[in-house]
């Protein structure tokens, strides 16, 4: 497998497209969301294929001859929707279903016949969106696709799991949503494509698909079939969620939970909760404390730009918390006993700075850190045998750092995950 991949890079480095010079005569084939079967009746299969055998049965006594056909190249196709190894997965087993239908039907050399592997179409669907004034910002779409392409190969795991990220997040996801319904279809289709002799027949109309760049596998040997490594190419919507507990409240025995929603547009809405009601009435020993907060987060820099929820984040909050911790003596608790909402709690509110560290393929680590107020009422109290004696009742008003988090991050929902340790962990497998 490893051997079949490096020659299958080499090739992609070094051997030169395919042009339309000798082409004469193509047929599509399409094929269904992250199949490699090939369906007669989907689409227009069936009538294609059967045009284009009874083509080669006609010219069957010229192949490969002076006036017949030179040469045909099946064309494995893939939409850029899925992981770049799956696409090649599909492009690969795509390609030789075509070639064993043709076989099952028509006596083809294999000296005539190559097949060729593409890959995850981006240059399909850049000339699809220069072609389509209806596509939402085209213009910012196309300068978007340009310069991905330009900037690297998408047969490399993190550079395809970037471009969707930077594709899905343009402009809230608009393009990327009319894309992915009037475009990636059509992305999922393969050729079968006949070359003549120049001289042989007079040039016919040509698609697009036949003028991309493809790289053009040996003809003496056919392509190993790829690993399987992932179950579909990307059939759902993307969602991305974090599950969190601050590992300095849990430490502290102060459990804590958080959930975490991306909104769009490098922006997200948090909540945090933590709940613990720890107490030995008989020793007077309390360890007790509840309360939460809210913050909305803009995110920022290139990590944040290649995946939602990671890199940097800035933020305002605001929360409320009461408590009550006393050691066998003096005890402070916050906030009134028994009156309304707004006298039991301490409140707090500011502003907030964080990073949040990718560690595995669903996990991070947010670090963050809010400064700002936090005030309310404070009662301090001593034991006196079975009762408590009250001593006072202040108002605390502080100004400085009010929130502290450490806090392990899963990743939840479709395309919500690391894209490095994915590849990390696909390449071990490999």
């Amino acid at each position: 497998m490893n051997k079949f991949l490096s020659i299958f890079c080499t090739l992609i480095l070094s051997v030169p497209a395919l042009t339309a010079a000798t082409v004469d005569d193509s047929v599509a084939v399409h094929f269904k969301l992250s199949s490699i079967t090939l369906y007669p009746d989907y689409k227009d299969n069936g009538k294609n294929i059967d045009a284009l055998l009874q083509r080669l049965r006609t010219d069957s006594v010229n192949l490969n001859t002076a006036g017949g056909v030179e040469s045909i190249s099946i064309v494995g196709g893939a939409s850029p929707e899925g992981p770049a190894r799956f696409n090649l997965y599909l492009s690969a087993n795509r390609a030789q279903a075509i070639r064993n239908a043709l076989g099952r039907e028509i006596a083809l050399p294999d000296s005539l016949v190559s097949l060729t592997i593409a890959g995850s179409d981006w240059q399909g669907l850049l000339s699809m969106v220069t072609a389509d004034e209806a596509v939402p910002y085209r213009d910012d779409v196309v300068g978007l696709l340009t310069d991905m392409i330009a900037e690297g190969n998408a047969d490399n795991e993190v550079e395809q799991s970037s471009r969707l990220a930077r594709l899905r997040r343009l402009h809230g996801g608009e393009p990327y949503s009319y894309i992915r319904k009037n475009m990636f279809p059509a992305l999922r289709v393969s050729r079968i494509v006949l070359h003549y002799p120049k001289t042989a027949r007079a040039q016919g109309d040509i698609d697009y698909l036949t003028q991309i760049n493809l790289i053009e596998q040996p003809t003496v040997e056919q392509p190993e079939p790829l690993m399987l490594l992932v179950a579909t190419a990307d059939p759902c919507k993307p969602f991305y969620m974090g599950l969190k507990t601050n590992l300095l409240y849990d430490a502290a025995a102060l459990p804590s939970i958080g959930a975490e929603f991306y909104l769009g547009k490098n922006w997200s809405i948090v909540g945090n909760w933590t709940y613990g009601w720890w107490d030995t009435d008989s020793r007077h020993r309390y360890w007790r404390a509840y309360g939460g907060d809210i913050a909305v987060r803009r995110w920022f820099g290139r990590r944040a730009d290649e995946k939602p929820l990671t890199g940097h984040h800035l933020g305002i909050y605001a929360g409320a918390i009461t408590y009550d911790f006393e050691f066998g003596g003096v005890g402070h608790m916050g906030g009134l006993p028994g009156r309304s909402l707004w006298d039991r709690c301490n409140f707090m509110g500011g502003i907030e700075y964080g990073y949040s560290l990718p560690i595995a393929r669903r996990l991070n680590l947010d670090f963050t850190i809010g400064i700002g107020y936090l005030g309310g009422k404070v009662i301090k109290y001593e034991p006196d045998g079975k009762f408590y004696r009250w001593e006072s009742t202040k108002q605390f008003n502080w100004f400085g750092p009010t929130k502290l988090e450490v806090s392990l991050v899963w990743l939840i929902g479709c395309d919500n995950f690391n894209r490095q340790h994915h590849a990390q962990r696909k390449g071990a497998a490999l």
